[in-house]
C-alpha cells in the first residue's frame, strides 16, 4: 500500500479531538452566564502587554448571546489574535509541506542510510549515531508522525545487528519523540507557543540546548544498555519469542540502506544550507528587530523552499514533488479546524468577560503556592490533555492564551511556561494508549502496549526527573528573555 507522505491526522483521532474541543466550547460559553464579570489593567512594558495585578475590578456583563458560541472558531479569526492564528495556520502548512515533500522523495530516508553505510561495522557508534540524527529531527524540525515510514526499516536494521523490535523503536520513533519534546527550533510546539507568548522566535536556545543534550545521554544509555544485555543473552529480550517468526518478514527492508543516490546526496547538502539558514534566523532574531518581528513566517518560507528544492534535486522527479506537497498540505488540513476550536474557547470567555475573572481566582491559589508549583501545574495540564487531544499546536492555541497572563500574575516567566508546556506536550506522546501514533508503530511490530510501557517505564522515570530539575532551574534563574 502506498502510504501518504508526511504527517496524516487519523479519522479517530480528529473526531476525538474535534468533540473535546466542541464540549470545552460549550463549558467556556456556560462560564460566561455563570461568572461575574471582571476586568484587569493592562500595561505596555517594554514593548509587551502585561497585567497589573492589583487592579482586578468586577464589571458588568457584556451582552454575548448564546449563538455566538457556535460560530466563534470563524469570529476568531477577525479579532485581535487573528493575524497570528493565521501565519501559524500557514507556517504550519509550509513545514508540514515541505517534510512530506522530504518524506516522499525518500531524502530523509537517504540522510539516515548514508549514516548506516558509513557506520555500520561499529555497532553501538552506529546506535548512537542513528538516534542522535532521529532526535535531531524532532527538536531541530519537529518530525515525528513522518519517521512512521522508517520504522520497518530501522527494525531489520535492529534485526540485522542482532538486536531486536524494541531497539529498532527506540532508535526511530522513541529517539525521535524525545528530541520533539526537547524542542530546539520544532515549529510545530515551540514556534506557535513562542509566538502565542510574544517571546522573540527560538528565544532561550542555551537552556534547550543543554535539556537536548541531557534527554540524549539518559535515552542511550537507556537504549545502549538494553542492547548490551540483549548482546550478552538474546532470551532477555522483552520479546524473544515473538521476534523469531517475525525477523523473516523485515529481510527484505535491509536494502533500502544498501545504495547510495548521488542525487539525494546533492538534496541533502541543499536542505542542510537552508537548515543552517534557519538556524541563522534563529540566532539573529533575539538581537535584529526586523527578523523577530517576521522569524516565524521566514523560517516557514526557508523550510518550505528547502523542502521543494531537495525534493527536486532528489530525482524522484516534479511529480512525485508534486504528490508529496499535496499529500502534505492534505494530512494537516484538519488541524486547521481543531486550531480555531481551540483558540475560540480564549475569545468566548474574553468575549463573555470572565477571562480576567478566572485568572484573578487562579492568581490567589497559585500565588501562596509559589512559582515552581506553578511552572509544575502548567507541565501537569498539558500532560492531562495530550490524554485527549493529540495536536500540539492545538493544545498550545487552548492552553497558551489562559496560561501566559497566570504565569504573569503568579511570577513564571513566560519563557518557563513555553517550556513545561513542551515537556508536557512531547514526552507523554508515546506513552498514552490514547495517541494513534503510538498505536501505528505498534501495529507495525510483534511489540504489545503492555511491553512497551514495561520497556519504556524507566526511561519515562528518568525523562520525569530531568523535567523537574530544568523546571527548577528555569524558574530559579527566571529563564527569559520574560
Amino acid at each position: 500500500m502506498d502510504q501518504k507522505a508526511g504527517a496524516q491526522i487519523g479519522v479517530r483521532a480528529f473526531v476525538q479531538s474535534l468533540v473535546i474541543l466542541f464540549a470545552l466550547m460549550m463549558i467556556a460559553g456556560i462560564l460566561t452566564l455563570v461568572v461575574p464579570a471582571g476586568h484587569y489593567t493592562r500595561l505596555d512594558v517594554d514593548g509587551r502587554q502585561t497585567i497589573d495585578p492589583a487592579s482586578f475590578h468586577f464589571i458588568d456583563r457584556p451582552d454575548y448571546p448564546i449563538w455566538r458560541w457556535f460560530v466563534a472558531p470563524l469570529e476568531v479569526l477577525g479579532s485581535s489574535s487573528g493575524l497570528v492564528v493565521i501565519i501559524i495556520i500557514i507556517v504550519l502548512f509550509f513545514a508540514g509541506g515541505a517534510f512530506a515533500v522530504l518524506d516522499k522523495t525518500g531524502t530523509i530516508k537517504a540522510f539516515i542510510g548514508g549514516i548506516v553505510r558509513r557506520y555500520r561495522q561499529r555497532k553501538y557508534l552506529l546506535l548512537m549515531l542513528v538516534s542522535l540524527a532521529f532526535m535531531f529531527l524532532g527538536a531541530a524540525l519537529g518530525t515525528l508522525e513522518e519517521v512512521v515510514l522508517l520504522v520497518p526499516v530501522m527494525i531489520a536494521l535492529s534485526y540485522s545487528l542482532g538486536w531486536d523490535a524494541l531497539v529498532g523503536l527506540g532508535m526511530s520513533i522513541l529517539a525521535t519523540n524525545m528530541g520533539f519534546s526537547a524542542a530546539i527550533s520544532n515549529p510545530y510546539t515551540l514556534g506557535v507557543s513562542q509566538q502565542l507568548a510574544g517571546l522573540p522566535l527560538f528565544s532561550g536556545v542555551w537552556l534547550r540546548i543543554l535539556i537536548f543534550i541531557v534527554i540524549y545521554a539518559l535515552f542511550i544509555y537507556f537504549l545502549s544498555s538494553y542492547a548490551r544485555r540483549i548482546d550478552r543473552d538474546p532470551q532477555v529480550s522483552l520479546v524473544y519469542q515473538e521476534d523469531r517468526a517475525e525477523r523473516l518478514k523485515y529481510q527484505h527492508y535491509e536494502q533500502a540502506f544498501s545504495e547510495e543516490s548521488p542525487l539525494q546526496n546533492r538534496a541533502i547538502l541543499f536542505f542542510g544550507l537552508f537548515l543552517i539558514l534557519i538556524l541563522v534566523v534563529m540566532l539573529a532574531g533575539p538581537f535584529v528587530p526586523f527578523i523577530s518581528d517576521y522569524a516565524l513566517p521566514l523560517v516557514g518560507v526557508l523550510f518550505l523552499v528547502g523542502g521543494l528544492g531537495a525534493g527536486l534535486l532528489s530525482g524522484a522527479g516534479g511529480r512525485t514533488v508534486w504528490k508529496g506537497l499535496v499529500e502534505g498540505l492534505g494530512g494537516l488540513a484538519p488541524s486547521v479546524p481543531l486550531i480555531l476550536m481551540a483558540a475560540s474557547i480564549r475569545y468566548i470567555i474574553d468575549s463573555g468577560g470572565v477571562t480576567d475573572t478566572i485568572l484573578h481566582a487562579a492568581a490567589g491559589m497559585f500565588t501562596h503556592l509559589g512559582s515552581y508549583p506553578a511552572a509544575l501545574v502548567v507541565y501537569a495540564l498539558a500532560l492531562g490533555i495530550e490524554f485527549f487531544i493529540a495536536s500540539g499546536s492545538a493544545k498550545a492555541f487552548l492552553m497558551m492564551p489562559i496560561v501566559l497572563p497566570l504565569a504573569d500574575l503568579v511570577g513564571v516567566t513566560r519563557q518557563t511556561a513555553v517550556l513545561a508546556y513542551i515537556f508536557g506536550d512531547g514526552f507523554s506522546n508515546l506513552a498514552y494508549p490514547t495517541n494513534p501514533l503510538l498505536l501505528i508503530c505498534l501495529g507495525l511490530t510483534v511489540v504489545s502496549y503492555p511491553k512497551w510501557i514495561r520497556w519504556t517505564a524507566k526511561l519515562w522515570l528518568w525523562v520525569a526527573l530531568a523535567t523537574l530539575v530544568f523546571l527548577a532551574v528555569a524558574v530559579a534563574v527566571h529563564y527569559g528573555p520574560f
